[in-house]
């Protein structure tokens, strides 16, 4: 399916099933926003990368309009729905403050992978316990997503873009996996360093090396 949609650029990646908060104080996208609410109308988030725009998005759908302050600006929260590819931005509509694009929605292979999403999951929660983080999901394990998971990988936004170009579930997970295994040795030396700087200057008990 090919279609017009307005867009609302930004420096994040949206994954669909995200829930989103924004806060909203530009006039072209005050515009946008209250428009699409009183439509029931969807709009696409594409991702700034490098200062660019680039081609994958994802379709948000408005759930509600938290607050509007005096001024016009508001609090609202969005749902993620599905990846688009932009076809064509259309950067000037006519009466509009904000730009679109001409979009399709390249199939998307979601089917869960269970043993992988474990092997993934468990790596997720050593990077956790590394760095004293503690995340609980709302799901559990089987029922988890890469999309569900991947915000706390500790992805950049350009390696979380790659992930969204990703259209198929096991790809994603491999991905996810790939990255956790690169970084987990790294924060795991930094806690050992911070281990033995922690010790300077304290009593130890070391054994002794037979000669």
């Amino acid at each position: 399916m090919t279609n017009f949609i307005p867009i609302f650029p930004l420096s994040i990646v949206v994954f669909p099933g995200e829930q989103l908060n924004l806060h909203i104080f530009e006039e072209r996208y005050k515009q946008l926003i209250n428009e699409c609410h009183t439509q029931k109308k969807a709009f696409g988030i594409p991702s700034v990368i490098n200062d660019s725009i680039g081609e994958m998005g994802t379709l948000v759908k408005i759930s509600e309009i938290v607050e509007v302050y005096d001024d016009g600006r508001m609090d609202m929260r969005a749902g993620g729905v599905s990846v688009f590819r932009i076809l064509e931005v259309v950067k000037q509509i006519p009466d509009k403050l904000y730009s679109g694009a001409i979009v399709n929605y390249p199939h998307n292979e979601t089917y869960r992978q269970v043993n992988m999403m474990r092997q993934v999951v468990t790596a997720l929660r050593e990077l956790h316990r590394l760095l004293n983080v503690s995340k609980e999901f709302d799901k559990a394990d089987e029922q988890l997503s890469s999309y569900d998971i991947a915000h706390h990988a500790g992805l950049t936004v350009e390696e979380e873009y790659e992930l969204l170009g990703l259209l198929r579930e096991d790809q994603r997970l491999e991905y996810l996996k790939r990255h956790l295994q690169k970084i987990l040795p790294i924060v795991a030396g930094i806690e050992a360093i911070k281990d033995k700087i922690q010790l300077n200057g304290h009593f130890r008990e070391l054994k002794g090396f037979n000669l």
